[in-house]
């Protein structure tokens, strides 16, 4: 179930507000288990299975490392823990991907298992991962409660592409956490708002990409089209979900972390992937990094560090040689920066920083983009002119034309312009009163054109899904 559906919007989640809103506190997370567990059975009626018995062995983990809480033994529970959830998703996503080479290697035949990905599982784990690491380290108590455990785990919002959020963030909020129509009103906001740049922005970029892919009159113009589109689409495709996540747990009472601070204004790639996907980078940074030594080791282990960071987070987004590259090639690019590049670049005017930072992020979605490495290959070859296709085509001009106000729109909503103009109007009294006015309206037409969208269209994917 899509938080962009019909089904979402106008059943699900009115059916599962009156619910909570209705029952008494000490009955609230019960209701939202239920209806995340109705959530994602809907989605993934199989793997149900595998997310509730991944919960019940992150909790039955927690009980054991808190029962040797202090003690040297504790680590048995704690590896253990780690073991068996990476062992589902070491199984799941990348069992093919490791047959796969084997057989081109060794020049064997060994058949591939062809499994689903269960929905979510990347994002899951890591949660259930980032518990049972708290307990260990003394940062997070032991959650007697598998009713209030699993609905950390699998509380729809956020379960199936994030923010990734760990226990200790909504720790207390499990237990207590205050209700307001304030808070529900931050919420609806955010979440309309996420909606809007899932639906009106990332789904028609998505659409340049189909185009793309289905056209014959490709050229240089056409292939950098494709991929500035893709660059925007999982902008606004990944951040309009995280947004919409956020507002739903305000909804609820709950404050998820951020994951998006408008990457696009980066002046770095260091910058840029401190406001891209921020709750990814951070666990890596606090759970693999930081525990390896960060940069408080010799320069060679310093080196070492940030590529092991930046192998795992090219991997944990797919079981494939081109997400790995595209991981690695962030990993020399932040290595670059760190020990000489970064100091070149401050003597740069801040326009080419940021031309510099945003030529590389196109590039390497290019890489994040493609089904393979060969196929990554091709389309750069197309956009530096190494293809036998022409500079500009009818296509390419065509298509550029029709899209060019969502690109406008989508370069615009990328920045913070339009937050900044509202800061900026809310701090004059009189236009206050006027936004405080036409807001509730505004969000109701944006609702009325999302719903006009969602009825007539067809293309509707969450990219990270496949995550």
């Amino acid at each position: 179930m899509l938080f962009s559906s019909i089904t979402f919007l106008y059943f699900f989640l009115p059916i599962v507000l009156g619910l909570y809103f209705a029952v008494p506190f000490r009955f609230k997370n019960f209701i939202l288990l239920i209806a995340s567990l109705f959530f994602y059975f809907a989605g993934e009626p199989i793997y149900s299975i595998l997310m509730v018995a991944s919960s019940l062995s992150g909790w039955l983990h927690g009980l054991w490392i808190g029962k040797w809480k202090g003690q040297a033994k504790a680590k048995i529970p704690l590896i253990s823990s780690i073991v068996f959830g990476l062992a589902g998703l070491l199984f799941f996503k990348y069992t093919d991907f490791f047959l796969d080479n084997i057989n081109g290697i060794f020049g064997t035949s060994i058949g591939l298992l062809k499994l689903a990905l269960p929905i979510g599982i990347s994002f899951y784990t890591f949660q259930i991962l980032s518990y049972t690491i708290d307990v260990y380290l003394g940062k997070a108590a032991v959650q007697k409660s598998f009713l209030d455990f699993t609905t950390y785990v699998a509380f729809f919002p956020q379960l199936i592409a994030g923010p990734i959020v760990r226990y200790t963030q909504i720790e207390a909020e499990l237990a207590s956490r205050t209700h307001s129509v304030e808070n529900f009103a931050l919420g609806v906001r955010r979440f309309l708002v996420g909606l809007g740049k899932k639906v009106l922005i990332a789904n028609v970029l998505g659409e340049v990409g189909n185009l793309f892919s289905q056209s014959t009159d490709k050229s240089v113009l056409f292939y950098w089209i494709a991929a500035i589109a893709f660059t925007l689409h999982i902008y606004f495709d990944f951040s309009g979900y995280s947004d919409m996540a956020i507002g739903l747990g305000r909804i609820f009472g709950f404050k998820f972390p951020e994951n998006f601070n408008y990457p696009f204004i980066s002046r770095s790639v260091t910058e840029f992937w401190r406001r891209w996907h921020m709750s990814l980078s951070t666990w890596f940074r606090d759970y693999i990094y930081i525990p390896l030594g960060g940069n408080r080791v010799s320069q060679w282990k310093h080196i070492r560090n940030i590529f092991a960071v930046w192998l795992l987070t090219g991997f944990w987004h797919g079981a494939s040689w081109n997400f790995i590259v595209w991981g690695l090639m962030f990993g020399v690019l932040l290595i670059l920066e760190k020990f000489f590049l970064a100091r070149l670049l401050e003597k740069l005017p801040k326009f080419c920083r940021h031309i510099y930072v945003m030529f590389l992020v196109v590039i390497s979605f290019v890489i994040f983009n493609a089904n393979s490495m060969g196929e990554a290959l091709v389309n750069l070859k197309g956009m530096f002119g190494f293809a036998d296709v022409p500079l500009i085509s009818s296509d390419a001009l065509y298509y550029l034309r029709s899209y060019a106000v969502v690109f406008i729109l989508a370069i615009i909503g990328s920045t913070p312009l339009i937050r900044n103009l509202g800061n900026k109007l809310s701090a004059n009294a009189r236009s206050e009163k006027v936004l405080n006015v036409a807001e509730p309206v505004l969000l109701a037409a944006l609702l009325i054109v999302v719903t006009a969208f969602l009825i007539d269209g067809s293309f509707n994917p969450f990219l990270y899904f496949r995550f």
